[in-house]
């Protein structure tokens, strides 16, 4: 049977190794996305553009909630995996 199963299932090998390499992809994105320093990162960017002007405070502060929000979502998504 085992034989079988393999000449069976050998044509989608390769498609089963693409959505693996997907699945890794889509992990090492979300650890970057939901990485705490690249969040400090970028409010600290955002910081910088509302003290050149080029934010204004609504918009600063509507970009800082978001950013917020997105960290507390990565804390509780790292906290399921792990904990």
């Amino acid at each position: 049977m085992g034989l079988l199963t393999g000449i069976l299932t050998a044509p989608v090998a390769p498609l089963r190794g693409v959505v693996a390499i997907a699945e890794q992809i889509r992990k090492q994105a979300e650890e970057q996305f939901y990485d705490p320093v690249t969040i400090r990162a970028e409010l600290e960017a955002i910081d910088a553009r509302r003290a050149a002007g080029d934010l204004s405070e609504h918009e600063a502060t509507a970009r800082e909630d978001a950013l917020v929000e997105r960290l507390l979502l990565g804390r509780q998504l790292r906290e399921e995996r792990h904990g």
